[in-house]
């Protein structure tokens, strides 16, 4: 069978079928007149095997080990790689609560009155402002950006009708 055909049986690509010869863990392949590779059973079931060991997470160190040595270190091997899953999934679900606490710090942090309406419109007010400017000033804001005007009002904890009366003020 050709490299493609061998890819295919195995639901590999061709380059990883040549990649996995590369390395020695399949056998070089045979050659026909025309100089294409060719290969048999033996090839197919060599290469069904790594597609199960890579399937159970293996290493390709492991899986070299496994091939070379089919009887010798084989329980060792799989035990060894087990313990290192473990402890791989360990660091993955930490990685879960630390990525959870920093969402529900996030989250803290925008429930948080930082800056209220009432600081905003005394800024806007302080800097000379009139309600006019003020009213002209939303009205650019969601003529040029909806979204971020409606984020900046909720971000300022506007009530969801407030929101509304200033967006169609704004219109």
């Amino acid at each position: 069978m050709t490299v493609t055909g061998l890819a295919r049986a195995c639901g590999l690509s061709r380059t990883a079928v040549l990649y996995y010869e590369s390395l020695g863990l399949l056998p070089a392949a045979g050659r026909t007149a025309g100089n294409y590779r060719t290969y048999g059973e033996k090839q197919l079931n060599r290469l069904r095997l790594i597609c199960v060991y890579r399937a159970a997470g293996l290493k390709l160190k492991d899986i070299r080990s496994l091939l070379e040595e089919p009887r010798g270190n084989a329980a060792s091997v799989l035990k060894r790689r087990l313990l290192e899953l473990g402890g791989e999934i360990e660091r993955l679900r930490e990685h879960q609560r630390a990525i959870a606490r920093l969402l529900n710090q996030t989250d803290r942090l925008r429930r948080m009155p930082m800056v209220t309406k009432e600081k905003w419109v005394s800024v806007m007010r302080a800097a000379g402002f009139s309600q006019d400017d003020m009213r002209r000033w939303h009205a650019e804001f969601e003529k040029t950006a909806p979204e971020e005007h409606q984020e900046f009002l909720e971000f300022l904890h506007c009530p969801p009708e407030e929101i509304r009366s200033i967006r169609q003020a704004s219109h």
